[in-house]
């Protein structure tokens, strides 16, 4: 004899609301599916942004930032990226990683970008905005990895109170590495973190932002003894 199906209604029902949830989730990760195509995954999906921060001597507000970023856009020629409002930026780099060649970048205001017709999003009139022109407009089926290389003075999230130096500032990507300036040695930090001592001497912060927004980082350092 068949076994009969022993759910009761209640737990069938339970069951079928744990699939469409379920489903639903992967929808929404994912995209829709196209026939014959692997899913599109979104930037939150497959996150490959990658930010390194360079303190330099704290009395200057100053930090190195170099970060990389894989263009995926068909037909995409520029790669836009906004300071923050605060943020003054100096000595802009912009290298493509697949060829090694040095990009042209520009620094322009968020009112220059519009009267350009450049697609700049979230951009202030006043904002400084780094252009940075890849070598060609990207071909369907390809990406583009680049790496961009910026100074920031900001001296509201960097500055010094007392004896220690003070780093406060949020992080909306998903890898973060903070690097103290030679010389100095962390003393507080609010955050999660891979903290290591680099073969120069300089201190690393590892933080991962696994979350859908920006989460605050707030550290302190102290310089060492001579």
């Amino acid at each position: 004899m068949k076994k009969r199906n022993t759910l009761k209604p209640l737990a069938i029902r339970t069951h079928l609301i744990r699939l469409a949830c379920v489903s639903a989730l992967l929808l929404i990760t994912f995209g829709e599916p196209v026939l014959g195509q692997a899913p599109i995954l979104n930037e939150r999906a497959y996150q490959d942004r990658e930010i390194l921060y360079e303190l330099q001597g704290p009395e200057s507000h100053a930090f190195r930032i170099t970060h990389d970023y894989t263009v995926r856009k068909p037909g995409e020629r520029y790669y836009f990226n906004v300071v923050r409002s605060g943020s003054h930026v100096t000595d802009p780099e912009s290298v493509d990683l697949d060829s090694g060649e040095n990009l042209k970048w520009e620094v322009i205001t968020g009112k220059q970008a519009r009267s350009r017709a450049l697609p700049v999003e979230d951009a202030k009139e006043d904002s400084e905005v780094v252009v940075t022109y890849l070598a060609r407009p990207l071909a369907n089926g390809t990406t583009n990895r680049i790496r961009l290389k910026e100074t920031y003075a900001d001296p509201k999230s960097y500055y010094i109170d007392g004896e220690e130096l003070v780093w406060d500032r949020t992080f909306g990507r998903l890898r973060n590495t903070v690097v103290l300036p030679l010389g100095w040695y962390l003393t507080a930090l609010t955050s999660p973190a891979t903290i290591e001592t680099l073969p120069d001497g300089r201190v690393s912060v590892y933080i991962v932002n696994n979350r859908a927004d920006d989460i605050r980082v707030y550290l302190r350092a102290r310089r060492r003894p001579r």
